[in-house]
């Protein structure tokens, strides 16, 4: 067995970033940037009123009230273009240019004014109310970074830099490949000894949230021939993970049919609990996960090396497992030779630390309790007892 540092360095080696594309703005929500995007204008780009007023200089309202002469309007798409005189004042609209002269505007609730004239009730200072040119960007400044994942927030920004497209990494098309005779569809009523698969919903999810694409390959019977022909489904995907049959029992056949088929195994078996018997390799140019088949194990196994690889191939940042600390509301014993991830709950303390209470029962065909969990509680191998109180590394869920 090796261990889990390990392990996941060998995973992260047998995957590059993919190759970008260009989407549509309204189509990249979630998509991660394959390159800077440059602001194409300068916004504002020009001085700007931020509110509904009047544009006037600051030198002719420094006594109040004072009675000034309007010469004009200057509406958002429109401007006022002659050069504002002593005395002289322009009625503007929020996101109206600010007429050349004028260096401040008076909101219209402290003036009073009719069509010809404005008395000015309020002095105010030179630049009040005004939004200077580049306020928020300037033409050629890198407005979103490379790698960043998109939010409605970045898209926005992006549309505001006059950006119709972006730049983002293909999503992986992710083969998911589920084993065992004991399993069946979810809706299906198992017969006798048999169970629903969960692991095949749940790791589409996963990829999803992942950024991925997934393939449903189905469920493989525990039979050469039928797992042998499911598996070429998987040609031409980034990631094939399976499900099952990666253990040391007489069905698990999944080492040994795709071994046929030219999978090339790097590791097999992990010093980790939940999660011992996991398999990376390459079948062809396919990369391939084995988890393992509890459902518990498939999804903490698919968080501590899928994720990584996933994030890796569309250009996120695989170098860290979102590692935090906690404290622990309880004692834990000492550990063995498995590195143990123990579902928990998180809470905040008084002090606004965060606690982490673990699970009594940590069995890894407990659904119901990982649902329940709010992160993964680290136990390194041959780790002292902990008491309650003492701090802990966490991977959130």
């Amino acid at each position: 067995m090796i261990q889990v540092e390990e392990a996941l360095e060998r995973v992260l080696a047998g995957f590059t970033e993919l190759a970008p594309e260009t989407v549509s703005l309204h189509d990249a929500l979630g998509r991660v940037l394959a390159k800077d995007v440059k602001a194409r204008l300068t916004q504002p780009p020009n001085d700007v009123s931020a509110m509904d007023g009047f544009a006037v200089k600051s030198a002719d309202i420094q006594t109040v009230p004072v009675t000034l002469k309007i010469r004009g309007e200057a509406p958002a798409g429109g401007s006022y273009e002659a050069q504002l005189q002593d005395g002289e004042a322009v009625r503007i609209f929020t996101g109206g240019p600010v007429p050349l002269g004028a260096d401040c505007i008076v909101i219209q609730e402290n003036t009073d004014h009719d069509d010809t004239n404005v008395t000015v009730k309020q002095s105010e200072a030179p630049g009040r109310y005004i939004r200077p040119a580049g306020l928020d960007f300037s033409e050629g400044q890198i407005g979103l970074e490379k790698g960043t994942t998109l939010t409605a927030r970045d898209l926005a920004l992006a549309a505001a830099m006059n950006h119709p497209w972006l730049e983002v990494y293909r999503k992986p098309k992710v083969a998911i490949l589920a084993t065992g005779n004991e399993v069946v569809l979810p809706g299906v009523t198992p017969g006798p000894n048999q169970i629903i698969s969960s692991n095949t919903t749940a790791l589409m999810s996963f990829v999803r949230e992942c950024g991925g694409e997934p393939i449903s390959l189905g469920i493989a019977p525990d039979d050469k021939e039928a797992l042998s022909a499911m598996a070429k489904g998987a040609e031409g995907a980034d990631l094939l993970l399976t499900t099952g049959g990666a253990s040391v029992g007489d069905h698990d056949l999944v080492r040994s049919v795709l071994g046929e088929q030219g999978l090339e195994i790097d590791f097999w078996r992990i010093a980790m609990r939940p999660g011992k018997p996991l398999i990376f390799g390459k079948l062809g140019r396919t990369p391939m996960i084995g988890l393992p088949g509890n459902p518990v194990s498939t999804l903490v196994c698919a968080y501590i090396f899928a994720r990584p690889a996933l994030w890796k191939m569309t250009g996120r940042n695989p170098d860290t497992l979102q590692i935090e600390k906690a404290v622990l509301t309880s004692d834990l014993g000492e550990n063995d030779k498995r590195q143990d991830y123990l579902r928990a709950r998180l809470s905040t303390n008084s002090s606004g630390q965060l606690e982490a209470t673990p699970f009594d029962r940590q069995d890894s065909a407990m659904l119901n309790l990982l649902r329940k969990a709010d992160c993964l509680v680290i136990r390194a191998p041959f780790a002292v007892p902990a008491a309650k109180g003492t701090e802990v590394e966490i991977i959130r869920l």
